[in-house]
């Protein structure tokens, strides 16, 4: 990360190492007097740690130990990142087997228990690496379809009813300014919900610009810039089926950026606000080799250095 990302290295996950190294279940280890149990289904809410939950804190200290060893003299930017409460709460179970989404209660107390849980990470995180700027990023996947009320029920037969504007919003407020330190939200799924996330306090978005955004997603991603939102562009292919994902976009840094000027150019933006976007992969890079990793983190860096030369 340091070697490959000098100017904004980030805490790795490596979720191959099985439960309690993935998304949700490392994410889940942040929450506050809360806690998670793997079952056949996924990551379920229990009332006491069991085996999975250790192990997962322990993977979790051990990464911390090493980055700090690699990172101890660094100064500036460094990210890490969790899931957001409204991914959380599409993944995460009840005890009795409906997803916390299901429960209003149960999103307010994961939102809650999240941000507190994420504010004690943001202070270790200052302690061990006491010359570095922290700042969060919040993944939410899952975002556009909870907006859109298109997760699942446990039984797969229905939909769970789509939270209302304002609730969505607060929760994901509650994160986003109860930390104490810059966050904001990364969703590399099609046509986020950019404007609730502005509104939420947001202080970047990071997106996948491989994708193809409506004229609605569009506006709102130019209001965000205009409001002074920063901007982490999804540029570099991760592998998989989508354009923006074949590999050979890694050999060219002119076709890598095309997306974002593109749509610079067509919203009228600033060139200068141009210089202030940084770049990193379309989504994670948990699917691709070492060297196809590493060449990525390489690409990201060189696409960055293009746009801070402002050149529409």
């Amino acid at each position: 990360m340091l070697e490959e990302l000098p100017d904004l290295p980030y805490l790795p996950e490596l979720p191959h190492r099985g439960p309690g190294a993935d998304l949700i279940g490392r994410s889940a280890l942040f929450l506050t007097d809360l806690h998670v149990d793997l079952q056949p289904a996924g990551w379920r809410l229990v009332s006491r740690p069991g085996h999975d939950e250790r192990r997962g804190r322990d993977l979790l200290e051990r990464d911390l130990d090493s980055f700090e060893e690699a990172a101890h003299d660094y100064v500036g930017p460094v990210k890490v990142q969790v899931a957001g409460p409204w991914t959380l709460a599409a993944s995460l179970e009840l005890t009795r087997g409906d997803k916390a989404l299901a429960d209003e209660g149960a999103v307010r107390d994961l939102s809650e228990s999240l941000a507190d849980g994420v504010a004690g990470h943001v202070a270790d995180m200052r302690k061990r690496l006491p010359n570095a700027s922290i700042i969060v990023a919040f993944d939410e996947p899952s975002l556009p379809a909870v907006v859109a009320g298109h997760i699942p029920t446990a039984s797969g037969f229905s939909t769970l009813p789509r939270p209302e504007g304002w609730f969505a919003e607060q929760r994901l407020s509650t994160v986003l300014t109860g930390i104490s330190a810059p966050a904001g939200v990364h969703c590399c799924a099609e046509n986020p919900p950019i404007t609730l996330v502005r509104k939420a306090g947001a202080a970047f978005v990071s997106l996948d610009f491989t994708l193809p955004f409506s004229v609605a997603t569009m506006d709102e991603f130019g209001e965000a810039v205009e409001a002074g939102v920063g901007v982490i562009a999804g540029l570099v292919g991760t592998g998989g089926s989508g354009a923006g994902r074949q590999s050979g976009i890694l050999s060219d840094v002119g076709r890598t950026v095309e997306p974002i000027l593109s749509l610079w150019r067509r919203l009228g933006l600033a060139a200068e606000q141009l210089r202030e976007v940084a770049v990193s992969p379309t989504c994670g890079l948990a699917g691709a080799s070492p060297q196809a990793a590493i060449a990525a983190m390489r690409m990201c860096r060189e696409a960055g250095n293009r746009l801070a030369e402002g050149d529409l």
